[in-house]
């Protein structure tokens, strides 16, 4: 049977280059960071150069990149760590209302804690309007907090322009970039960014190794204290291994990032123009793509579905710069759609039953029964959202997958749409 792997939002392999990096570093250079001996040293230079490679990426200073185990800890940390160290000015935070689920929690916990939490509203395709956040900022918000691209539904935040009014505002600004670090570029100093979140397993790395880009002067407090590891701002024997393998899987990116987004881009357009023409009813969830014929970027009209299922408003509803297609406002790997009249979870194990791994919403919360945030968010109703599907591409996706995809795809949708009790 087809073993065809669609879930690269969720995770990624280790490519094979980044698993040959690191393996010295399991029993030849085993040595821990903060030891004198040459063991430690070895380790520590190790450590050191990989900093550089990360920080490089993202245009970064050396000494600006706390490594971090996961992107959650790094969201906790930027989240916790700044309104911690900045109380004293104020206690309001802004965040949008699609945030990663690592963000949204944290933020609710610090409402626990006596801090206030704006969150923005987004349109029908996930766009944080930038004038929003500039309203939201008061004298006493010391964060805003938006990601650079979600991982639901592609969709990628004006994160510069976003950046220049916190600037200008004198508020610090975070955004989580793990889905887009690696795929997209990335320039702190030209996005007016002051923390920036990572994460290696979502770019073929490693699990257990992420980090934390902090500007130089940002107040900050810790969340894990110990022995002062990566300047004192997360204390725990460091993963040198871990760390190693993230450092390759950046370099990587940086070297063949055009090309894979270019390749990503083609498929990703190809699988969509196939689904919107060959199942009834389906809807795009997120910005549409450049490719697509105009009939098709705003979706199927109105009449090819009940009203009360319909998920697409009409290509006149839309802003003028996505009506035409705009490329850049969407992950090149990414693909949501909701069918009408079926439920997610039916069809993502029955594509896997066909070899097809796929998603119905955010990896971090699949167990979960209610329907996604991040659509309900973007207008949706809940049985909408509980029908759909996202295919995330990634380095080792070919064309012959995206054709079995589209030959198997609407023979499922067909089959589970005649059981569904929503059937018309």
């Amino acid at each position: 049977m087809k073993k065809i792997y669609l879930d690269y939002a969720a995770t990624t392999p280790i490519d094979p280059r980044v698993t040959k990096a690191m393996l010295p570093y399991f029993s030849e250079k085993f040595g821990n960071t903060m030891s004198l001996h040459s063991f430690g040293q070895e380790a520590k230079q190790a450590l050191e150069e990989s900093r550089e490679v990360v920080a490089n990426l993202m245009k970064a200073k050396l000494n600006e990149i706390i490594f971090t185990s996961s992107a959650t800890e790094s969201n906790n940390l930027a989240l916790k760590g700044v309104a911690f160290a900045n109380e004293n000015k104020g206690r309001h935070i802004v965040i949008s209302s699609i945030e990663h689920p690592c963000i949204i929690e944290s933020a609710k916990w610090l409402e626990k804690q006596g801090f206030e939490i704006t969150r923005l509203k987004v349109d029908k395709y996930g766009l944080v309007e930038p004038d929003d956040v500039r309203k939201a900022i008061r004298k006493e918000t010391i964060l805003v907090s938006i990601m650079h691209a979600n991982n639901e539904i592609g969709t990628i935040e004006p994160i510069e322009e976003i950046g220049k009014i916190c600037k200008e505002k004198g508020v610090y600004f975070h955004t989580d970039a793990a889905q887009s670090f690696g795929k997209i570029l990335i320039d702190v100093n030209k996005m007016n960014i002051d923390l920036l979140t990572t994460s290696s397993h979502k770019m073929y790395g490693p699990k257990g190794a992420a980090a934390l880009f902090i500007r130089e002067g940002t107040k900050i407090e810790p969340l894990i204290h110990g022995g002062g590891h990566e300047s004192g701002l997360r204390s725990s024997t460091v993963n040198v291994a871990a760390i190693v393998g993230f450092a390759e899987a950046a370099r990587i990116c940086q070297r063949e990032m055009k090309i894979e987004s270019e390749r990503l881009t083609k498929l990703r357009n190809k699988l969509i123009k196939g689904v919107l023409q060959k199942i009834k009813g389906s809807h795009l969830n997120g910005p549409p793509a450049s490719a697509m014929p105009k009939a098709l970027r705003a979706g199927p009209p109105a009449s090819a579905m009940p009203k009360a299922l319909w998920a697409g408003p009409p290509a006149s509803a839309m802003p003028k710069a996505l009506r035409a297609g705009h490329p850049k406002k969407r992950l090149p790997n990414n693909i949501n759609f909701s069918f009408p009249g079926i439920e997610g979870e039916s069809l993502v194990m029955q594509l896997d039953l066909l070899g097809i791994a796929a998603s119905t919403g955010s990896a971090c919360s699949s167990e979960k029964l209610e329907p996604s945030h991040v659509l309900l968010a973007i207008g949706l109703k809940p049985e909408q959202a509980h029908g759909s599907l996202r295919l995330s591409l990634g380095r080792w996706t070919k064309e012959k997958d995206v054709d079995y995809v589209l030959e198997v795809l609407p023979k499922v949708v067909k089959r589970l749409r005649e059981i569904s009790p929503f059937k018309r």
